[in-house]
């Protein structure tokens, strides 16, 4: 018989094809067997529930060991929505509160977002009261589908402290891109220290697996709970703040714009920082977190704002005790230097005015008096009639910022809290970009050297400024937090940092700025049982009342604190900044204010300066 070579070929084309549905079939399976976890699921939890256990968040401390922040149970109302059926949608929307408007809302929500699958748990109403929990636990069985996860929640043992302390939220789906620990629905820190140090406060994550029935119902616990993992709660942290003393300065600065800083010179420690208007951290927990947060945001006060932190403000005078300083390094002025002043500083045609006072004046008296002549003629000596020391004015600048920059200014100081702003201090290229290389001296840009012009700088780093001035040379990076629970706080938190500016110039700037408060612009703050050395700011304000200023420390010998307030639109720095500061002060060092200053401490807690700030609500 003839042989077909036609058919002889067909079983190698029909074999072919066999192969081919055979290994399509094959990596179909495979991609729904170990690829795609759909299907698992569905098996899974068809059998079992697996519950997210959340840990307890750390604890916050002040350094006094007053518990500031704690927690509450809240809970979460979930559902997997491949197993609800048919319910009362208007039952279970009449138990929790709400209405089948925002039921649906919230439904269509859970839908779109990324993180969605129809067999996984989904969070559908978060903070749920311990009431309508308790309406809802006896209605459960009603709604299959839905369960409720218990949650932690942050209460707040006082009024005080908010833009510090920060809060928690629910996060978005660029923390969940961010960081693997977080699943849709779960919670994070935002703004402060809530934020900053969120890894060390939200623990470690448990689970719990039940068994369920055919009807869905649980059962118990898979083998008896042995391969649960049970959560580690967070680390409490203790804070280098004094609530009492955060909550005085905070009274100080109702109706009032502007920021306090008071920091432990030793330490570096923050035992204060009031950003003012401020809120009630109680605000932004529980249901009620997101209408409050918008009418924060909505506020034209920007109570969110923490100008204390991240307001770039003209230093105005409580800059030149920097000044003198580095006249001092660089040999531009010795203690007998002196300089005219004839109510202000005139060069030719150019005119900063000053008070009236004793003609011509060394350095100290200088401080004592706030001068402008004095630190305007030993910026000029120094940018321009040290040519053959510097070469030119340009190197002259680059020199005179670069001790600044050691001194904390012009760039962050790396606090331990999110979103520390740099302030501004120009160099060369700034001005030779606006005037022209070689088209500048120290008469065109004169204002800065009273810390006025170009000068920006936030309250953190100006009380910086006046806590290495207690130190006599010297500073550890401000910090808020004082321990984390076994664990070591950061060694830039533990290290010394030392300016470019000799130890031994510091003394003459603290015995000026003692002079200021015996016999000077500070003679509020003269405290009759308390040594303090204080200097005064009045920062010009093109846009209304200038702002007034003042730092401080106490005692002169080893001193326990130093203070930076600032207030805008308030003034001269004596009206507003000096009995601020004094007060705050007196009452960290005493626990008291004196019998014979509580006058000042009423005129303070019952004055109003936003009225001259234009800025209006609406």
């Amino acid at each position: 018989m003839r042989k077909d070579y036609n058919l002889e070929k067909r079983k190698y084309v029909i074999g072919g094809f066999i192969a081919i549905i055979a290994v399509i079939y094959v990596c179909r399976l495979f991609g729904l067997q170990i690829q795609d976890d759909k299907y698992k699921d569905y098996a899974d939890n068809n059998a079992f529930l697996r519950k997210t256990v959340y840990p307890s968040r750390g604890m916050i401390y002040d350094r006094n060991d007053s518990l500031v922040v704690y927690n509450q149970p809240a809970y979460d109302v979930m559902m997997i929505p491949r197993d609800v059926h048919d319910f009362d949608t208007i039952d279970f929307c009449r138990t929790l509160s709400i209405t089948p408007e925002e039921f649906d809302a919230r439904i269509s929500a859970m839908k779109n977002s990324a993180s969605y699958s129809s067999y996984t748990p989904q969070t559908l109403i978060t903070h749920l009261s311990a009431k309508d929990y308790g309406k809802l636990q006896e209605k459960l069985y009603r709604y299959p589908g839905f369960f409720i996860q218990k949650r932690i929640l942050r209460e707040y043992a006082y009024d005080a402290a908010a833009n510090v302390l920060g809060n928690i939220r629910e996060v978005s789906e660029s923390d969940i891109k961010r960081d693997d620990y977080y699943k849709a629905g779960d919670y994070c820190g935002d703004l402060g220290i809530e934020k900053s140090f969120d890894k060390f406060l939200r623990g470690i994550k448990g689970n719990e697996i039940l068994i369920r029935d055919a009807r869905g119902r649980i059962r118990g616990r898979f083998e008896d709970g042995a391969r649960d993992i049970a959560p580690v709660s967070g680390k409490d942290l203790k804070l280098s703040l004094d609530i009492k003393l955060q909550e005085y300065a905070e009274s100080l600065m109702v109706n009032k714009i502007g920021a306090v800083v008071a920091i432990e010179p030793a330490t570096g420690e923050i035992l204060a920082m009031v950003s003012s208007p401020t809120y009630s951290p109680k605000l932004l927990v529980g249901r009620e977190r997101g209408k409050n947060y918008r009418e924060l945001v909505n506020d034209h006060y920007k109570p969110l704002f923490d100008r204390a932190l991240m307001g770039a403000y003209p230093p105005g005078s409580t800059f030149k005790p920097s000044q003198g300083l580095i006249f001092l390094e660089e040999g531009i002025v010795n203690l007998s230097t002196a300089y005219p002043c004839y109510h202000g500083f005139i060069n030719g045609r150019l005119r900063v005015g000053c008070h009236g006072h004793g003609s011509p004046i060394p350095l100290k008296p200088a401080l004592q008096t706030s001068c402008n002549a004095y630190f305007c003629w030993g910026f000029k000596a120094m940018i321009d009639n040290k040519r053959s020391k510097y070469g030119n004015s340009a190197n002259a600048f680059e020199v005179w910022k670069k001790h600044l920059v050691s001194l904390g200014y012009g760039y962050p100081l790396g606090v331990d809290l999110p979103a520390e702003g740099r302030g501004f201090i120009p160099n060369a290229k700034f001005y030779n970009k606006i005037y022209g290389e070689n088209h500048w001296s120290a008469n065109t840009i004169i204002s800065v050297a009273i810390g006025q012009g170009e000068i920006l700088a936030t309250p953190l780093q100006i009380a910086n400024l006046c806590a290495t001035v207690a130190n006599r040379g010297w500073f550890i990076t401000p910090h808020v937090v004082k321990e984390i629970q076994d664990t070591i706080i950061d060694e830039q938190y533990r290290t010394q940092r030392h300016p470019t500016i000799s130890a031994e110039h510091f003394n003459d700037i603290a015995e000026g700025m003692r002079m200021a408060v015996t016999g000077g612009t500070c003679r509020l703050a003269n405290l009759p049982d308390i040594e303090v050395c204080g200097k005064t700011g009045t920062a010009q304000n093109p846009h209304g009342k200038d702002h007034s200023a003042f730092i401080g420390f106490a005692p002169y010998q080893n001193p326990r604190i130093a203070v930076c307030v600032y207030v805008e639109n308030a003034g001269f720095g004596a009206t507003y900044g000096v009995p601020i500061g004094s007060l705050v002060i007196e009452k960290y060092l005493k626990g008291y204010i004196s019998p014979e200053r509580k006058y000042l401490e009423e005129r303070m807690l019952n004055s109003n300066t936003i009225i001259y700030s234009g800025v209006k609500k609406h």
